[in-house]
């Protein structure tokens, strides 16, 4: 299958882990991933993705004539050096024109018949590099608890000083 989407990857734990960058014409899709290339992370595709699994894992590559290929919009196809493929765990929405929920409830998209990760970002905040690579690393935690309020009482001690 060939879905219109970029993708972009970041080597960790020795594995390269794929984030399928989603969204419709115009929705910053190829803005994310020239920017997640600077923040350290490698090409895959731009505009288009194979997508396939094997076993209850999804994969993505290029198709061959785009390969290495990278859209810069106002200044043309840029060549980047890609990556032959990559294991997709994740799919990011590009959401520009909607709100995009502070602490959202986990979300799941169903690709080829296989349920990943799903994350809606603003393609063109200057911290989307920073909040996919997160994504990325801490996927299946669920780190987001430490932020919610405590039941003591009076709140934590956390900042007050005391050291007890």
């Amino acid at each position: 299958m060939i879905l219109h989407a970029g993708l972009v990857a970041l080597r960790l734990a020795g594995f390269w882990r794929g984030a399928l960058i989603c969204g419709p014409s115009g929705a910053g899709k190829s803005d994310l991933a020239l920017k997640a290339l600077d923040a350290g992370f490698r090409l895959v595709a731009d505009d288009r993705v194979v997508v396939w699994r094997s076993g209850a894992v999804l994969f993505g590559r290029a198709p061959d004539p785009l390969a290495g290929l990278v859209e810069g919009r106002g200044v043309g196809i840029i060549r980047e050096s890609p990556l032959a493929m990559a294991e997709i765990v994740l799919a990011v929405s590009c959401s520009v024109d909607e709100a995009i929920e502070r602490m959202p409830e986990p979300e799941t998209a169903d690709i080829a018949g296989v349920t990943i990760a799903q994350l809606r970002l603003d393609p063109f905040e200057a911290s989307a590099p920073a909040k996919l690579r997160r994504a990325l690393q801490h996927l299946g935690h669920n780190e987001q608890q430490a932020y919610q309020a405590r039941s003591s009482g009076g709140g934590d001690r956390l900042g007050t000083g005391d050291t007890h």
